[in-house]
């Protein structure tokens, strides 16, 4: 009885560590930035899985970095400003990148700063229909 017990406790144990390593724990997370096309965020699991983002570059409005407060101390984090298409001036989302990784303020600055070098390049590109 109490072996029976035990092993349905390792067993769930088990499958709790496998569902956390595949869904929840992040190892990394990327960016690239491609000016004419748009931005692909991609985070890599524990276990191997990747998951993807796109968004395309007309949808972009700005990149910048956000402060909040969590448990006492100041966090910074990387956005992606999407605009809203009924309001070109308005903001329709908000998509915060980095999230497992917490990069500090430094890295997120140099980050940001090439960000926004591709996204003025895009500006001042003649466009082409």
């Amino acid at each position: 009885q109490n072996s029976m017990v035990l092993s349905a406790a390792i067993l769930i144990t088990l499958i709790g560590l496998i569902i956390y390593l595949h869904f929840v724990k992040i190892d990394q997370e990327s960016l690239l930035v491609i000016g004419s096309l748009g931005i692909q965020v991609t985070s890599s699991y524990a276990s191997g899985k990747e998951s993807t983002t796109f968004i395309e570059m007309g949808q972009v409005k700005d990149v910048v970095i956000n402060e909040a407060i969590h448990m006492q101390k100041v966090i910074y984090y990387l956005c992606i400003l999407l605009q809203d298409p009924e309001d070109p001036q308005g903001v329709s989302e908000v998509v915060p990148l980095f999230q497992s990784s917490k990069p500090r303020l430094d890295c997120l600055i140099e980050v940001y700063k090439s960000c926004q070098e591709i996204l003025e390049q895009r500006k001042t590109a003649p466009q082409s229909s």
